[in-house]
């Protein structure tokens, strides 16, 4: 099958189009005919090498995320999907591949394709949707009533965030350029700041709940908005050593991330509040949650553009430049 695949860690390299072998399903898996992907920051922060340490990948390898596609085969243990259906899913962290034709996916990873949106539409949603879900759902417990900022309101995480953050009637708060300012009012987001010419952190106090997504002294000054007893979210770092624990890291990993986290930990607890960093997993059955909300309207995908396959080096460039409103998808049309 055709697969796109890197050889090395290298931010400059662009992803080699190769014959890669069809993946062999195993007995709690299906094979899915990928119709369309979607790239991250995660895709490309993996592809130059930044977690080389905490993710160990061997070469060749595939890259991608996100998925949505038909179920082709599936193993002997499988009850829950059949030939034929429509699913979109996150391949768990050490299974991923998505820039191909196929994809071998556990079934505890996916989930029924919402009725209602395109497969290019159900693949922008399952990484950042998950983020959201994970982010507000399961660690801070959003409620009615509470506040939340949510940095880059334009962003893939932050366009689901802020509707899933209206759905549990929280108010919003979010950044973005003046450009986009109508896209997140659209959204939900309550309280726009205009991060080029406003400090955030003069104009908002006393929230419940902050999603980080930017530098450690973005995290740093939004702390300091939260009231007493606050949870901060970070999904940009710095790791913590619960994150460390969790993915079993050796010892002098450990240590240095507690070192790499340590400022930002010792600053919260001055304050009075919880720092947490999220290193999203896959789950389908927080995806089976959020499907509901996209059939019911509560979520919209929000899709800046749709490349072909063949054209997925100029996607990786588009993502980079840093411009991108909501996701940007592959269409893998070309081998439907």
């Amino acid at each position: 099958m055709q697969a796109y695949t890197i050889k090395r860690y290298s931010k400059q390299d662009k992803f080699q189009s190769s014959d890669t072998p069809k993946p062999q399903i195993s007995a709690n898996e299906v094979l899915v005919k990928i119709h369309a992907s979607s790239l991250n920051q995660l895709d490309l922060k993996l592809k130059s090498g930044e977690f080389k340490l905490l993710l160990p990948y061997k070469f060749p390898l595939v890259l991608g995320h996100d998925f949505a596609g038909i179920v082709t085969e599936v193993g002997s243990n499988v009850l829950a999907f059949k030939i034929g259906d429509a699913v979109f899913g996150r391949p768990s962290t050490f299974h991923i591949g998505t820039f191909a034709e196929y994809i071998a996916v556990h079934t505890s990873d996916i989930a029924l394709k919402p009725k209602n949106i395109s497969f290019e539409e159900a693949a922008s949603i399952p990484l950042v949707g998950l983020t959201a879900w994970q982010a507000l759902v399961e660690m801070a417990k959003l409620k009615k009533g509470q506040k939340v900022f949510i940095q880059a309101g334009s962003g893939g995480v932050g366009t689901i965030a802020i509707q899933l953050a209206k759905h549990l009637e929280s108010s919003v708060a979010t950044t973005t350029s003046a450009a986009n300012t109508d896209l997140v009012k659209r959204l939900g987001a309550d309280v726009v700041i205009d991060y080029k010419s406003q400090d955030f952190s003069a104009v908002l106090t006393d929230y419940d709940v902050i999603l980080n997504s930017q530098d450690e002294e973005s995290l740093l000054k939004s702390l300091r908005i939260l009231h007493q007893g606050g949870k901060a979210i970070s999904i940009s770092g710095p790791p913590d050593p619960a994150f460390a624990n969790a993915l079993h890291l050796p010892w002098f990993l450990k240590i240095a991330l507690y070192f790499l986290s340590r400022k930002v930990i010792t600053t919260a607890k001055k304050l009075g509040v919880d720092y947490a960093f999220l290193f999203m997993r896959a789950n389908g059955n927080q995806l089976t949650e959020i499907a509901k909300l996209i059939e019911n309207g509560a979520i919209q995908p929000v899709v800046d553009r749709i490349y072909p396959f063949d054209q997925l080096n100029e996607a990786a460039a588009y993502v980079s430049s840093g411009r991108a409103k909501g996701k940007v998808v592959i269409n893998h049309e070309s081998f439907l």
